[in-house]
């Protein structure tokens, strides 16, 4: 069984199931609403622990009520939490979460009051017992010196890439895979999912893009570029797809697949998710 440490966040998610997204000023009743653990990192997690890896979660959870829900969840994955900080002030983020059951599509609002996990912390991990470490775009600074670490002692490693984040392009050269979102691509201008991977991953590196009902893209370090259709499915939550999507990828790469089968294998789990309330793959 192939250890996988992640580093990054957990939310509470407040998700709100909704007719159709609503107009601005409007007042509409939810259909249903209910509470959940999320963040992308513990998604991922949660996702390879279903896929019969052992893992564990190097991030922030403040000592507050809203924290039980989470570590009750990762506890029932088997999520080790042992590299986790835990401050006694600070707010646990929360993303508010309206779910439309017309179009399967989910709109956020994230709030936080938290410090990010810092080198400092990673520094004091032990290593050795991880066969791959997972890491979110995130406080690119203290991100770069731990990528750097991870290089040092040759542990395979991703980086996921979601949102525009100030100088997060410095970091490219450092993590094995990159996880590309299609909200960053778009952010860039690029509206092509190949030219978008030509021209990002130059130098030999290997990049992953997930294209929501498109599918999914890859780039190997030798420059071919493959494409993997979404199947058609009914969209019932698109809550987590993304990183059920880079679970996928990162438990093919372990598995050492060829890459367009990881692709494939990514693209299938991603959408199985969207078919399904919860993070069920």
């Amino acid at each position: 069984m192939s250890r996988v440490l992640a580093v990054g966040i957990a939310t509470l998610d407040i998700v709100n199931r909704v007719a159709s997204y609503p107009e601005e000023d409007a007042e509409i009743r939810a259909l249903s609403q209910h509470c959940a653990r999320g963040g992308n990192a513990t998604n991922t997690l949660v996702a390879l622990s279903q896929l019969g890896h052992g893992t564990a979660w190097a991030g922030v959870l403040p000592v507050e009520p809203d924290s039980d829900l989470v570590l009750a969840d990762l506890e029932r994955h088997g999520v080790d939490v042992s590299a986790v900080l835990r401050p006694r002030t600070g707010k646990l983020p929360v993303s508010y979460i309206t779910l439309s059951a017309d179009t399967g599509s989910r709109t956020i609002i994230h709030y936080r009051d938290l410090p990010e996990y810092g080198f400092g912390e990673f520094d004091r991990l032990n290593l050795e017992h991880f066969d791959w470490i997972h890491f979110e775009g995130r406080n690119v600074a203290q991100l770069k010196r731990m990528l750097e670490k991870t290089r040092q002692q040759g542990i395979p490693c991703s980086l996921e890439v979601e949102k525009t984040r100030p100088g997060i392009e410095s970091l490219f050269s450092l993590p094995d895979v990159l996880l590309f979102s299609r909200a960053w691509a778009l952010a860039q201008g690029m509206n092509s999912p190949e030219r978008f991977l030509a021209e990002i991953l130059d130098g030999g590196r290997q990049g992953f893009l997930a294209w929501g009902a498109g599918g999914g893209w890859c780039r190997s370090a030798g420059g071919e570029i493959f494409h993997a259709a979404a199947p058609e499915v009914e969209v019932v939550d698109s809550i987590g797809a993304g990183d059920v999507f880079n679970a996928g990828v990162i438990d093919g790469m372990l598995r050492a697949l060829p890459l367009p089968q990881v692709l494939e294998r990514a693209v299938q789990l991603a959408s199985a998710k969207c078919a399904r309330e919860g993070l069920v793959i």
